[in-house]
């Protein structure tokens, strides 16, 4: 029984003119979707052999023109057989390998990229600080102890003992990197990793400093100082630049970050630039106004209570607030008042009370629940006004 050739085109998507850069190009984006590292589908594992096999024959010249004139290279008792579509086609490479054969270190040659230096950037510090609300509202120079890679005194970041030299990796012999030969329906494919003798570096230290052992930093604590500006808030970070971790190999110093972590006030709460806080006024400097003397951040402020205050009244004290970051204005302190209510009065205290009460017509408040205009009265009133 004659069995039908396959459509190795059809299989790629390619046309039957199609040149031999069309073929490699439909086969790589089929290998990026289908292979067994990227789709784990049993059904893509089979498409993927397919695939693959279309990719060897039309390829190869010689399988290619078997195909044109009608037959099938790859059926039984054909050239080639039908082993290539068996098993994993690619002799158990990844798909990272099956790449590195298109992009660089691809059939019969690799890509070099030299030794990496051992010399390499530092990396951020962070270190918090507590400030009060006066602090952050004033600026302040504190003095931090932080514990972070410094410069080895020893070996000065070579990290070799004194008088030693790095000597040539004989792994690599100074390249840095090994290369893999392998097999495959692409031909000999070399691909190129990192040396795992001397880790890239291209140079091993057989000799390491006895006080970094190898590493060209230790850890130390020190002292920095931080100038910490004007206007600062709870989470706000501060960056000395060049005072965080050396790097490798005595490699130049990240940047330290000092996170400022204001502490709760036990007078002022804080709104961006703006204050609150709140006074209690007795009932007779509510009523007859007062001037009182506020505590602010700078000083003390004058506060002008007015005759009939009520309590939940904010007053808004501008330019008492805290400065603005890097800027030139403040924000402003807001005064809420709450009208004490006294809990505790003598005899003689309560006598005034009730001849106050009488003067104004409220000393039967209970008489407001029968339409009287007593005190409940002018409440209710006063609610229903607004």
């Amino acid at each position: 029984m004659q069995t039908v050739a396959r459509d190795y085109y059809g299989l790629l998507g390619v046309a039957r003119d199609a040149s031999n850069d069309e073929i490699k190009r439909a086969y790589r984006r089929l290998a990026r979707q289908l292979h067994p590292d990227v789709n784990p589908d049993p059904s893509a594992r089979e498409r993927f052999k397919e695939v693959t096999a279309a990719y060897e024959v039309l390829s190869d010249p010689a399988k290619r023109q078997v195909v044109d004139l009608g037959g099938d290279p790859l059926s039984n008792g054909s050239a080639g057989g039908a082993g290539a579509t068996m098993g994993d086609p690619f002799g158990g490479m990844g798909l990272s390998d099956i790449m590195d054969a298109f992009f660089g270190g691809g059939v019969g040659g690799g890509r070099s990229r030299g030794p990496r230096s051992r010399v390499q950037q530092g990396q951020d510090a962070l270190i918090p600080v507590e400030l009060t609300l006066e602090e952050c509202a004033a600026g302040v120079a504190k003095d931090l102890t932080v514990d972070t890679a410094t410069l080895c005194t020893v070996c000065h970041g070579s990290g070799c003992a004194e008088g030693a030299t790095p000597t040539t990796c004989e792994a690599c012999r100074g390249a840095g990197e090994t290369q893999q030969v392998q097999r495959s329906l692409l031909g000999q494919v070399i691909t190129t990793r990192p040396c795992r003798v001397c880790r890239g570096f291209g140079t091993v230290i057989t000799d390491p400093c006895r006080q970094c052992n190898g590493d060209g930093r230790v850890r130390t604590r020190r002292t920095v100082r931080a100038n910490i500006p004007a206007g600062v808030g709870d989470g706000i970070r501060v960056r000395l630049a060049g005072q965080g971790e050396v790097g490798p190999g005595g490699g130049s110093p990240g940047d330290l970050y000092v996170e400022v972590r204001e502490l709760p006030h036990d007078r002022f709460t804080r709104d961006g630039v703006d204050l609150h806080c709140t006074v209690h006024v007795p009932m007779t400097a509510a009523a007859l106004g007062a001037s009182l003397s506020l505590e602010v951040l700078d000083g003390v402020e004058d506060l002008d209570i007015q005759p009939g205050t009520q309590s939940g009244t904010v007053i808004n004290l501008r330019g008492q607030g805290m400065p603005q970051l890097r800027g030139s204005t403040r924000g402003s302190l807001f005064v809420h008042i709450e009208v004490a209510t006294p809990t505790k009065l003598d005899a003689e205290q309560a006598d005034l009370l009730r001849k106050l009460a009488a003067l104004r017509g409220e000393e039967q408040p209970e008489l407001a629940a029968r339409g009287h205009s007593g005190l409940f009265g002018k409440l209710r009133g006063s609610f229903s006004t607004r």
